[in-house]
């Protein structure tokens, strides 16, 4: 694995005096059960940490009715979550930076740091990635979890642990930014009102952009943008054929060169709108991960020099996550829409609320 770490499967041996580690493990499709979960032996660089948050991703709702996101699989039962914080109960032999006690942000993928990729720190590449809630690594969705000690973020004393679990989808967005180069001189357009989509305009706007359009189909996902600080908003269709007039409808929203585009749903429209929207010279990142295959005008883009970026997860994200948190650049607490418990109905509840959208944003487990 490269590190220690990483919650393994199958039935708790209970020592005497401790209680039994469950967690939610997905069986099948629409299959969610709480059942024991074993922990491994604590290594010396690790940390056994008791989960308090923990949000659900929208990969977690395809693992669940589809049993496979993208070209991830789910073979054999598989724990659920990775968006999660916790308070730290035993710390390793020669952890020196955390104490038990201590609020923490997990990050969830545990790379090699051998390979190429790994030495040249872009680790969220790594071919041997291990992440939680990823076939087939198990997820954090759990009353505990052992992890690796260096990717534990101590928390602010004025950041909640809710707060600390939204860093992983915010990291998305930071990671987005950086990408994309995002700066004070730097009009943003996002394609996607949802919770990517809303967290990349929080990290546009964390990183200086000016003016910010979001674009959606959605009603009520338009009004949340607008509400957390979109400067502009712009509804649209499902139609391809409408690209052209939703094109001037977004610069007219804008008000300005568009100089990048982030779509943060991945389809042939959303993709197609950022091509044409973005200005001569910019630049389209595409977030979202909708259709796998995508038909887009790529060659008049190419004539006006728009550059298209790609980005997978995230990293060296939480500090800066955490930076803008403390400091109230980035307010993450009105995208927690929904709370539950961790009880075998809550869980089957939990997920139900977020697969049926509407007006949930983040739906959070506190346990």
């Amino acid at each position: 694995m490269g590190k220690e770490g990483m919650s393994q499967g199958g039935a708790e041996e209970i020592r005497d005096g401790e209680e039994e580690n469950m967690a939610a493990w997905l069986l099948g499709i629409n299959s969610l059960k709480i059942q024991p979960f074993k922990l491994p032996p604590l290594g010396p660089h690790d940390v056994r940490v008791r989960m308090k948050a923990v949000g659900i991703c929208g990969s977690d709702v395809h693992y669940l009715k589809t049993m496979r996101c993208a070209d991830f699989i789910v073979k054999e039962p598989m724990v659920i979550g990775h968006e999660c914080a916790g308070i730290i109960e035993e710390v390793g032999s020669e952890v020196k930076t955390l104490l038990p006690g201590d609020r923490v942000a997990l990050e969830p993928g545990i790379s090699c740091w051998r390979c190429n990729l790994c030495k040249e720190g872009r680790y969220n590449l790594c071919p041997e990635m291990k992440f939680f809630a990823t076939p087939p690594v198990h997820g954090s969705l759990a009353n505990q979890v052992v992890h690796p000690s260096d990717l534990c973020f101590k928390l602010p004393d004025n950041v909640s642990l809710e707060e600390g679990a939204m860093c992983e989808p915010l990291s998305v967005g930071v990671h987005a930014c950086r990408r994309a180069n995002v700066g004070p001189e730097t009009n943003v357009l996002v394609m996607g009102a949802g919770p990517i989509g809303l967290v990349t305009m929080l990290a546009a706007r964390a990183f200086g952009a000016p003016r910010i359009v979001v674009v959606d189909v959605d009603d009520h996902r338009l009004s949340v943008a607008k509400e957390l600080g979109a400067d502009g908003i712009a509804k649209v269709s499902t139609n391809i054929q409408d690209v052209a007039e939703e094109v001037v409808q977004i610069h007219k929203a804008m008000g300005a060169r568009v100089d990048v585009s982030f779509d943060c749903a991945g389809f042939n429209k959303t993709m197609s709108t950022a091509l044409n929207a973005t200005f001569p010279g910019g630049k389209v990142c595409l977030v979202g991960m909708g259709h796998s295959e995508m038909t887009v005008p790529l060659t008049p883009a190419a004539a006006r020099e728009v550059d298209v970026i790609g980005i997978f997860r995230y990293k060296n994200t939480w500090p800066l996550c955490l930076e803008f948190i403390r400091s109230g650049k980035i307010d993450v607490k009105p995208l927690i829409t929904h709370r539950f418990g961790f009880s075998q109905k809550e869980v089957e509840e939990a997920f139900e609320t977020s697969a049926r959208g509407g007006n949930a944003i983040k739906v959070m487990f506190n346990l």
